[in-house]
Protein backbone atom coordinates (compact mmCIF):
# COMPACT_ATOMS: atom_id res chain seq x y z
CA UNK A 1 0.00 0.00 0.00
CA UNK A 2 1.42 3.38 -1.03
CA UNK A 3 0.94 6.34 1.11
CA UNK A 4 1.73 9.91 -0.01
CA UNK A 5 2.91 13.21 1.73
CA UNK A 6 -0.20 15.26 3.63
CA UNK A 7 -0.41 18.50 1.93
CA UNK A 8 -0.02 21.85 3.43
CA UNK A 9 -2.24 23.82 4.83
CA UNK A 10 -1.17 27.23 3.71
CA UNK A 11 -1.94 26.04 0.06
CA UNK A 12 -5.38 24.94 0.37
CA UNK A 13 -7.10 27.13 3.31
CA UNK A 14 -9.83 28.39 3.76
CA UNK A 15 -11.42 25.30 2.13
CA UNK A 16 -12.55 22.92 4.39
CA UNK A 17 -10.55 19.62 5.26
CA UNK A 18 -8.53 20.17 1.73
CA UNK A 19 -5.51 21.14 4.54
CA UNK A 20 -5.46 17.88 6.70
CA UNK A 21 -5.16 15.30 4.31
CA UNK A 22 -4.65 12.43 5.93
CA UNK A 23 -2.28 9.26 4.76
CA UNK A 24 -4.43 6.44 3.09
CA UNK A 25 -4.93 3.17 5.16
CA UNK A 26 -5.20 -0.30 4.59
CA UNK A 27 -8.81 -0.63 3.31
CA UNK A 28 -8.01 -0.14 0.08
CA UNK A 29 -6.96 3.36 -1.69
CA UNK A 30 -8.98 6.48 -0.32
CA UNK A 31 -8.85 10.21 -1.01
CA UNK A 32 -6.28 12.11 1.19
CA UNK A 33 -8.65 15.04 1.78
CA UNK A 34 -12.49 13.48 2.32
CA UNK A 35 -11.28 9.66 3.34
CA UNK A 36 -13.70 8.14 0.64
CA UNK A 37 -12.70 4.70 -1.02
CA UNK A 38 -11.38 5.84 -4.64
CA UNK A 39 -12.59 3.84 -7.33
CA UNK A 40 -10.85 3.62 -10.86
CA UNK A 41 -10.67 7.42 -11.76
CA UNK A 42 -8.45 9.15 -9.15
CA UNK A 43 -6.40 12.73 -9.41
CA UNK A 44 -3.43 13.92 -7.81
CA UNK A 45 -3.65 17.68 -6.00
CA UNK A 46 0.25 18.22 -5.70
CA UNK A 47 1.31 14.80 -4.02
CA UNK A 48 -1.92 14.09 -2.76
CA UNK A 49 -4.27 11.11 -4.22
CA UNK A 50 -7.96 13.03 -4.82
CA UNK A 51 -11.01 11.76 -5.67
CA UNK A 52 -12.93 13.38 -8.03
CA UNK A 53 -15.92 15.36 -6.04
CA UNK A 54 -12.41 17.36 -3.63
CA UNK A 55 -11.04 17.83 -6.95
CA UNK A 56 -14.35 19.57 -7.93
CA UNK A 57 -14.69 21.37 -4.99
CA UNK A 58 -11.43 23.26 -4.68
CA UNK A 59 -11.48 24.06 -8.70
CA UNK A 60 -14.77 25.57 -7.61
CA UNK A 61 -13.31 27.67 -3.99
CA UNK A 62 -9.94 28.59 -5.34
CA UNK A 63 -11.60 30.42 -8.26
CA UNK A 64 -13.79 32.73 -6.29
CA UNK A 65 -13.76 35.97 -5.70
CA UNK A 66 -15.85 38.97 -5.14
CA UNK A 67 -15.31 42.68 -4.77
CA UNK A 68 -16.26 42.70 -1.22
CA UNK A 69 -13.02 40.08 -1.29
CA UNK A 70 -11.09 42.75 -2.96
CA UNK A 71 -12.28 45.71 -1.25
CA UNK A 72 -10.92 44.04 1.96
CA UNK A 73 -7.72 42.66 0.51
CA UNK A 74 -7.29 46.68 -0.38
CA UNK A 75 -8.13 48.08 2.47
CA UNK A 76 -5.35 46.00 4.60
CA UNK A 77 -3.25 46.22 2.23
CA UNK A 78 -3.53 50.42 2.67
CA UNK A 79 -2.98 49.58 6.04
CA UNK A 80 0.19 47.52 5.81
CA UNK A 81 1.50 50.34 3.52
CA UNK A 82 1.01 52.96 5.82
CA UNK A 83 2.88 50.66 8.72
CA UNK A 84 5.59 50.04 6.46
CA UNK A 85 6.20 53.69 5.83
CA UNK A 86 6.29 54.33 9.21
CA UNK A 87 8.32 51.26 10.00
CA UNK A 88 11.45 52.54 6.85
CA UNK A 89 10.63 56.22 7.75
CA UNK A 90 11.54 55.43 11.35
CA UNK A 91 14.05 53.17 11.01
CA UNK A 92 16.07 55.79 8.80
CA UNK A 93 15.66 58.56 11.47
CA UNK A 94 16.83 56.38 14.06
CA UNK A 95 19.79 55.54 12.14
CA UNK A 96 20.67 59.21 11.00
CA UNK A 97 19.60 59.00 7.86
CA UNK A 98 21.16 55.29 6.75
CA UNK A 99 18.59 54.32 4.37
CA UNK A 100 18.20 50.01 4.58
CA UNK A 101 17.09 49.60 1.24
CA UNK A 102 16.45 46.38 2.17
CA UNK A 103 13.62 47.04 3.87
CA UNK A 104 11.71 47.31 0.58
CA UNK A 105 11.95 43.08 1.30
CA UNK A 106 9.97 43.81 4.46
CA UNK A 107 7.20 46.40 2.45
CA UNK A 108 6.33 44.03 -0.25
CA UNK A 109 5.80 41.13 2.21
CA UNK A 110 3.83 42.89 4.63
CA UNK A 111 1.73 44.84 2.17
CA UNK A 112 1.06 41.18 -0.11
CA UNK A 113 1.01 39.07 3.33
CA UNK A 114 -1.58 41.71 5.00
CA UNK A 115 -4.27 41.71 1.66
CA UNK A 116 -4.10 37.69 1.54
CA UNK A 117 -5.06 37.11 4.88
CA UNK A 118 -7.92 39.79 4.46
CA UNK A 119 -9.45 38.50 1.24
CA UNK A 120 -9.47 34.89 2.71
CA UNK A 121 -6.27 33.35 0.33
CA UNK A 122 -7.94 34.76 -2.86
CA UNK A 123 -5.57 36.62 -5.30
CA UNK A 124 -5.33 37.50 -8.79
CA UNK A 125 -3.93 40.40 -11.45
CA UNK A 126 -6.08 43.31 -9.86
CA UNK A 127 -4.35 41.96 -5.47
CA UNK A 128 -1.69 42.09 -7.72
CA UNK A 129 -1.10 45.47 -9.09
CA UNK A 130 -2.97 46.33 -5.99
CA UNK A 131 0.02 45.40 -4.40
CA UNK A 132 2.85 46.63 -6.08
CA UNK A 133 1.75 50.40 -6.33
CA UNK A 134 1.20 50.20 -2.97
CA UNK A 135 4.55 48.40 -1.83
CA UNK A 136 6.00 51.13 -4.27
CA UNK A 137 4.41 54.04 -2.63
CA UNK A 138 5.39 53.50 0.93
CA UNK A 139 8.85 53.04 -0.07
CA UNK A 140 9.12 56.20 -2.23
CA UNK A 141 6.87 58.55 -0.01
CA UNK A 142 8.65 57.54 3.50
CA UNK A 143 11.22 59.67 1.99
CA UNK A 144 9.16 62.44 3.08
CA UNK A 145 8.83 61.98 6.57
CA UNK A 146 12.92 61.52 6.76
CA UNK A 147 13.76 64.83 4.79
CA UNK A 148 11.11 66.71 6.61
CA UNK A 149 12.85 66.00 10.19
CA UNK A 150 16.27 66.64 9.04
CA UNK A 151 15.29 69.57 7.49
CA UNK A 152 13.59 70.85 10.99
CA UNK A 153 17.21 69.86 12.78
CA UNK A 154 19.31 71.99 10.35
CA UNK A 155 18.73 75.22 9.82
CA UNK A 156 19.15 75.50 5.77
CA UNK A 157 21.06 78.51 3.71
CA UNK A 158 17.79 78.93 1.55
CA UNK A 159 15.52 80.23 4.49
CA UNK A 160 18.70 82.69 5.55
CA UNK A 161 18.03 83.87 1.90
CA UNK A 162 14.36 84.12 2.43
CA UNK A 163 14.68 86.21 5.56
CA UNK A 164 17.22 88.32 3.93
CA UNK A 165 14.86 88.62 1.00
CA UNK A 166 11.63 89.61 3.30
CA UNK A 167 13.55 92.54 5.25
CA UNK A 168 14.30 93.60 1.71
CA UNK A 169 11.32 94.08 0.82
CA UNK A 170 9.93 95.67 4.22
CA UNK A 171 12.47 98.34 3.56
CA UNK A 172 11.38 99.04 0.01
CA UNK A 173 7.92 99.54 1.49
CA UNK A 174 8.60 101.35 3.93
CA UNK A 175 10.72 103.73 1.72
CA UNK A 176 8.34 104.11 -0.81
CA UNK A 177 10.05 102.00 -3.51
CA UNK A 178 8.88 99.56 -5.90
CA UNK A 179 9.86 96.27 -4.90
CA UNK A 180 12.63 94.61 -7.23
CA UNK A 181 10.99 91.15 -6.96
CA UNK A 182 7.42 90.42 -7.43
CA UNK A 183 6.08 88.59 -4.43
CA UNK A 184 5.20 84.92 -5.09
CA UNK A 185 1.70 84.12 -4.14
CA UNK A 186 1.68 81.71 -0.89
CA UNK A 187 0.92 77.81 -2.00
CA UNK A 188 -2.32 77.17 -0.33
CA UNK A 189 -2.39 73.19 1.23
CA UNK A 190 -3.75 71.17 -1.61
CA UNK A 191 -1.26 72.37 -4.55
CA UNK A 192 1.57 72.00 -1.69
CA UNK A 193 0.48 68.38 -0.76
CA UNK A 194 0.40 67.64 -4.17
CA UNK A 195 4.19 68.51 -4.57
CA UNK A 196 5.25 66.97 -1.73
CA UNK A 197 3.45 63.57 -3.08
CA UNK A 198 5.12 63.97 -6.36
CA UNK A 199 8.55 64.62 -4.73
CA UNK A 200 8.09 61.56 -2.97
CA UNK A 201 6.93 59.29 -5.64
CA UNK A 202 10.04 60.43 -7.96
CA UNK A 203 12.42 59.97 -4.90
CA UNK A 204 13.97 56.95 -5.60
CA UNK A 205 15.30 58.22 -9.06
CA UNK A 206 16.31 61.42 -7.72
CA UNK A 207 19.05 58.96 -5.83
CA UNK A 208 20.37 58.31 -9.13
CA UNK A 209 21.49 62.00 -9.77
CA UNK A 210 23.19 62.14 -6.68
CA UNK A 211 25.02 59.01 -6.16
CA UNK A 212 24.24 57.02 -9.15
CA UNK A 213 25.72 53.41 -8.24
CA UNK A 214 23.66 53.70 -4.64
CA UNK A 215 20.98 54.87 -6.75
CA UNK A 216 20.74 51.81 -8.83
CA UNK A 217 21.59 49.35 -6.34
CA UNK A 218 18.57 51.22 -3.97
CA UNK A 219 15.98 50.81 -7.39
CA UNK A 220 16.67 47.20 -7.40
CA UNK A 221 15.92 46.31 -4.29
CA UNK A 222 12.81 47.70 -4.54
CA UNK A 223 11.85 45.90 -7.52
CA UNK A 224 12.76 43.00 -5.72
CA UNK A 225 10.08 43.95 -2.83
CA UNK A 226 7.76 44.74 -5.42
CA UNK A 227 7.87 41.04 -7.26
CA UNK A 228 7.60 39.55 -3.61
CA UNK A 229 4.40 41.45 -3.29
CA UNK A 230 3.34 40.36 -6.90
CA UNK A 231 4.10 36.44 -5.63
CA UNK A 232 1.95 36.74 -2.90
CA UNK A 233 -0.90 38.33 -3.84
CA UNK A 234 -1.00 35.80 -6.94
CA UNK A 235 -2.96 33.43 -4.70
CA UNK A 236 -3.01 29.70 -3.76
CA UNK A 237 -3.21 27.96 -7.15
CA UNK A 238 -2.68 24.20 -5.91
CA UNK A 239 -1.62 22.02 -8.83
CA UNK A 240 -4.52 19.41 -9.93
CA UNK A 241 -3.28 16.53 -11.88
CA UNK A 242 -5.47 13.98 -13.65
CA UNK A 243 -8.17 12.50 -14.23
CA UNK A 244 -5.94 8.69 -14.07
CA UNK A 245 -7.84 5.62 -15.34
CA UNK A 246 -5.38 3.25 -13.95
CA UNK A 247 -5.31 2.21 -9.80
CA UNK A 248 -2.44 3.96 -8.22
CA UNK A 249 -0.47 0.72 -7.48
CA UNK A 250 -0.87 0.00 -11.76
CA UNK A 251 0.49 3.57 -12.37
CA UNK A 252 3.88 2.77 -10.15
Amino acid sequence: MLSFRAMPDSLLNPTPQFGTAEYGSSGGDRCQFCQQPIGGVYYRINDSMACSSCVERIRTERATDSNAAFVRGLTAGIAAAVAGLIAYAGISIILQGWVISYMSFGVGWLVGTAMMKASGGVGGRRYQIAAVLLTYAAVSMAAIPIWMYFASKEPSQQTEQQKLRAEQRQLEKESGQPSSEPEKPALTLGPWLARVAMLGLISPFLELKGNPLWGAMGLIILFIGIKIAWRITAGRTPEVYGPFNDSPQAAH
